[in-house]
């Protein structure tokens, strides 16, 4: 794998925890030589993940819409910025530099990325992987209740597998890796 598409928030939230996690991610990245494609921002979850790539010497692609580019700051030293005009092309781009995708903490935009994303596979748009960094268990919610749709009939056992989960971002790597090379 040689790019991830990393959706986060753009506030910090609660706990430190989170800051932590979307620090870590960036450097694991780093480290790996993996790209991150994530949307640009330099506030909160997505500042901290793009600032620790990109100290730890790796490339950093963001890729935003121009109406967010008019009213928000963006992040000055990514290695790339993509200013769409619509989200729609915008989340397609993200797609297509992307070999996985991996949902850190996040409001309400995070999990709509994520979902489409994971939605696109299901209906075998792409065969790419999905992974949710469950940081301080805040991703327990989504997989009862992943669980549950399963469970009422809603969602197939193999979709609701294929989603990887884990609380550190080496390991979440290690099983996005594994799941691209089970394919």
């Amino acid at each position: 794998m040689k790019a991830i598409c990393i959706f986060l928030g753009s506030s910090f939230g609660n706990h430190a925890a989170y800051r932590d996690a979307a620090a870590a991610m960036g450097r694991e990245l780093a480290i790996r030589g993996m790209t991150c494609v994530y949307g640009g921002s330099c506030t909160g979850l997505m500042n901290q993940l793009a600032d620790s790539a990109l100290s730890a010497g790796g490339k950093v692609i963001g890729v935003t819409v121009q109406a967010l580019k008019d009213k928000e700051e963006f992040h000055t030293g990514l290695t790339e910025l993509h200013v769409l005009p619509t989200m729609h092309e915008r989340k397609n781009l993200m797609v297509q530099l992307s070999d996985g995708f991996i949902a850190l903490p996040g409001g309400i935009g995070t999990f709509e990325e994520f979902f489409e994303v994971y939605s696109l596979a299901q209906m075998g748009f792409h065969s790419k992987p999905c992974g949710l960094l469950n940081v301080n268990d805040f991703y327990a919610p989504l997989e009862n209740m992943l669980c549950a749709v399963e469970r009422e009939g809603f969602l197939k056992r193999p979709y609701q597998e294929s989603i990887v989960c884990s609380e550190k971002p080496d390991e979440l790597l290690d099983l996005l890796t594994k799941k691209v090379t089970d394919l």
